[in-house]
């Protein structure tokens, strides 16, 4: 299995030439098509505004979502026609509410969704719904982008945070390709009792099931001596000068499946190399 078909949404035109320059060397050395939806969202409630205004507001607010569409398609045009990658372009319309199913739409089909970051400081209310709604609704692996950091062509050291949950196993089967690549992969196991406390050898049946895929594996176990569990992650990465984390996504809500448990979220916001997820 490769990644073939790379698919990432832009909503902001500030995203255009970070994400793409993130992406392209990674879609060029996997020999992939990336697809890029370009989505000017109006993010307004017009059933809020005062009789009589309504039609004129939403005419208003669809002129400035149509021109914010527009701004990102021809930034990224710009971008994608000096490259020599297989490349596609959608731009559209929609208001806040439809988000979700037109991203999963995309993603169903695609064999990898790569995004900025959906949390942080100026980042929109729609970004968290752009990245749920691929790994969620759309049934897609994630790699989610901190500011400023690409996919490197060539991913030598990989972690993955592991502790015996269905969502993890997913998103290691996810990033298979890129683990059997990597010149070492790390298991991250934070406080293995609280996992499988039946588990005599944690991390030895993933690492089996690596190494006969060729993956040169090792296990790290530690404790949780920050408060956050995302912190303990974080310190690991950059104690193994790793490229990419390999995580589950976990949902946290009874009601709404699409809303990211704290532990992803904190992860998130503070990730300091590209994350892979899956769920």
């Amino acid at each position: 299995m490769a990644y073939k078909s790379i698919l990432t949404v832009l909503t902001d035109t500030d995203e255009v030439g970070p994400v793409l320059e993130a992406i392209l060397p990674f879609a060029r050395a996997e020999e992939a098509h990336l697809d890029v939806l370009c989505m000017g969202v109006d993010r307004t409630q017009t059933g809020y505004y005062f009789a009589g205004a309504t039609a004129l507001m939403h005419d208003e607010t669809l002129a400035q979502a149509q021109a914010l569409a527009t701004q990102i398609e021809t930034g990224a045009r710009t971008l994608l026609e000096r490259t020599d990658i297989s490349w596609g372009i959608e731009a559209l319309v929609t208001q806040t509410a439809s988000v979700a199913g037109i991203v999963a739409r995309r993603a169903r089909f695609s064999d990898l969704v790569v995004l900025p970051k959906p949390y942080g400081e100026n980042q929109a209310s729609d970004a968290p719904v752009v990245v749920e709604a691929a790994m969620f609704q759309g049934q897609a692996p994630a790699i989610v982008l901190p500011g400023g950091v690409p996919v490197k062509e060539a991913l030598d050291r990989i972690v993955v945070a592991w502790n015996e949950s269905a969502e993890a196993l997913c998103a290691v089967r996810a990033a298979l390709p890129l683990l059997k690549a990597a010149k070492l992969v790390n298991i991250l196991i934070i406080d293995p009792q609280r996992h499988a406390a039946e588990v005599s050898d944690p991390g030895a049946e993933l690492s089996k099931m690596l190494s006969r895929h060729g993956v040169e594996v090792e296990v790290s176990i530690v404790a949780q001596t920050l408060p956050r569990v995302s912190d303990v992650i974080n310190r690991h990465i950059q104690d193994q000068n790793a490229d990419l984390l390999v995580m589950g996504a976990y949902g946290h809500s009874r009601f709404r499946e699409a809303i990211l448990g704290g532990a992803t979220r904190n992860l998130l916001e503070n990730a300091v190399v590209p994350v892979l997820m899956a769920h």
